[in-house]
């Protein structure tokens, strides 16, 4: 498909309006709509009329979208595929479904794609982890490596991805704002896991024979990995105090015992956002064909707005890279330095036009 994008307000990067975050304190005003830019050379659709898209994976050739229904689809060539690689059956609930999907580090020779599936058994909602060999964008075979991470209607993360270290971080939500689950090293809710390839649990874990590798989350949406090798976690807040995260393991970041800051007890939050953007996807930008002021780029869905972050003593600032196209809801760098993202606009929280969702390409 590869057309020029032609939709109002998307702003190229470095045309930016800045303003500035320090913790909860501040009230953090929800970006104006920017002034409509007719034609962007810089951004391209590469697929539309997806349905509820979750999360993005790319290697050398091809980027793979879930689909919150079940649906694994392909974009190869620029072009969408008609037929999903796998269709698989989630249970039916607001924010749970097909979420995360991660590849494997040598998904070029191995062909594993790895996905965060909510289902239902016996009357409640779980969780597991999929691990599904394809073949020529065909499933070929798939099995559970991880099991039994409680489910929500409302908050299950549901992130996946291969750290530096190629083990696999999994973000897991909270069943229930009321829940103190997240702060229970016997159950797996509201932690980020990691986990061997296979669904083994490593040795080297901050907690003896468990998969847990940090706690006290409520619902983490997006991780990243700077170039020193740390962790950085974007999380939802309830209805404000999103968070942006510094994970440590081992550590314990407070929900629900405290949002953001405050505790002694637990790890602060690096950024705060009251009141909420919804943040999504996050990453930490490693390529050179776009030009940023800052190292993170992260999608956010209230705020409907790309953003480029910058973390540093004190105080944080950010730019929107792109906006105007509704929510958006991922971000991934390709290997050529490209920044894919979906947009999220047929969520059950958007506005959608009659192409969305849509998978877009920013190249410069």
């Amino acid at each position: 498909m590869d057309k020029k994008l032609r939709i109002a307000g998307i702003i190229a990067a470095l045309s930016f309006s800045i303003f500035y975050l320090t913790f909860s304190s501040n009230s953090l005003p929800i970006p104006e709509p920017l002034s409509p830019v007719p034609e962007n050379n810089s951004v391209d659709i590469l697929a539309e009329n997806l349905d509820e898209p979750r999360s993005i994976a790319i290697s050398d050739d091809r980027i793979f979208v879930t689909e919150k229904d079940g649906l694994i689809r392909v974009i190869q060539n620029n072009t969408l595929l008609d037929e999903p690689l796998a269709a698989l059956r989630p249970a039916k609930v607001f924010d749970g479904g097909l979420l995360g999907i991660a590849l494997h580090p040598d998904f070029s020779n191995n062909h594993l794609i790895y996905v965060f599936l909510t289902y239902e058994e016996n009357g409640e909602l779980w969780n597991k982890i999929l691990q599904i060999t394809e073949s020529e964008n065909k499933l070929v075979d798939a099995k559970t490596i991880f099991d039994k991470i409680p489910g929500s209607v409302f908050t299950n993360g549901g992130f996946l991805k291969f750290g530096p270290d190629k083990k696999l971080y999994v973000g897991t939500g909270t069943v229930s704002e009321s829940s103190h689950m997240p702060q229970n090293l016997d159950s797996l809710s509201g932690k980020i896991l990691r986990l061997n390839d296979d669904g083994t649990i490593p040795t080297d874990n901050p907690f003896p024979n468990s998969s847990i590798y940090s706690l006290g989350h409520r619902n983490p949406q997006g991780m990243t990995w700077d170039d020193k090798g740390q962790m950085y976690l974007s999380e939802l807040g309830p209805e404000k105090n999103d968070e942006i995260n510094l994970i440590k393991p081992g550590k314990n970041y407070g929900w629900p015992e405290q949002q953001c800051s405050g505790n002694g007890k637990y790890e602060n939050a690096i950024m705060c956002y009251d009141p909420s953007i919804e943040p999504g996807g996050i990453l930490y930008y490693s390529g050179d064909k776009i030009s940023l002021e800052a190292d993170f780029v992260m999608a956010s869905l209230r705020a409907t707005n790309l953003y480029q972050l910058d973390f540093s003593e004190g105080l944080s600032s950010q730019k929107t890279i792109l906006s105007g196209v509704g929510r958006i809801r991922d971000v991934v760098q390709s290997p050529d330095g490209s920044l894919y993202v979906i947009t999220s606009n047929t969520d059950g929280k958007g506005f959608p036009d009659s192409m969305d969702d849509k998978l877009l390409r920013i190249k410069k």
